[in-house]
């Protein structure tokens, strides 16, 4: 008798498991997010603008750039994703620079993955702008159009742009993805980069449905 009542509770609650609805996953500004005090203007027209934040010798970001590659290919077309090379730290601006002149190139997906490998997994010390000049000549960049766009106005510009934008959201570490110029994630606040861009997937959803 113990047993058909023993069984008869596991049915019950079986039961009531399985019609339960599942649980949304909890997004608290404040714990899981920040929102700025004051939003950081977007250049994205109509787009809902993301940002990620980060550095080449941060290990973080290393790490993280799986997950925000595989991520950028589930982006609806409403959102427009930007990468910037923060120069928080002063001893982050030749990699600020490489990126932007690369880029600038039209060579910056070539040499992004190089740049991060030769670092975090070949352990090449290229922290200065003479070291980061001879690695990417190695890997075939034109030393005299490399050092001509480096050392150009514009991208000294859009390196001035990096640091208004890190000091505009508050930044105080990397990897970091912005949302619409309103909200920030890290990952001590998401629980780690899966929930990093889930959370941002959050911010996003918030943000088009403010717009309908």
């Amino acid at each position: 008798m113990k047993s058909t009542f023993f069984k008869g509770l596991m049915g019950l609650s079986l039961a009531l498991f399985i019609s339960m609805p599942l649980m949304a996953k909890q997004y608290v500004e404040g714990v899981s997010y920040t929102k700025l005090n004051t939003p950081v203007a977007t250049k994205s027209g109509d787009k809902i603008e993301v940002v990620e934040f980060f550095w080449y010798g941060c290990p973080h970001c290393f790490r993280f750039e799986p997950t925000i590659k595989k991520w950028k290919k589930t982006l609806p077309k409403n959102v427009h994703f930007v990468r910037v090379p923060s120069p928080i730290n002063p001893s982050w601006m030749p990699h600020t620079k490489t990126y932007y002149a690369l880029e600038m190139m039209g060579e910056g997906e070539k040499y992004h993955d190089a740049l991060f490998n030769a670092i975090h997994v070949k352990r090449e010390k290229l922290y200065d702008q003479a070291a980061l000049t001879k690695f990417l000549v190695k890997q075939g960049v034109d030393e005299k159009a490399f050092n001509n766009t480096i050392k150009s106005f514009a991208v000294e510009m859009r390196a001035r742009q990096a640091m208004q934008m890190s000091k505009g959201f508050n930044l105080n570490g990397v990897p970091m993805l912005a949302v619409n110029g309103k909200y920030t994630v890290s990952a001590s606040q998401a629980g780690g980069y899966q929930g990093m861009v889930d959370t941002a997937d959050h911010l996003i959803n918030k943000e088009a449905n403010s717009k309908k």
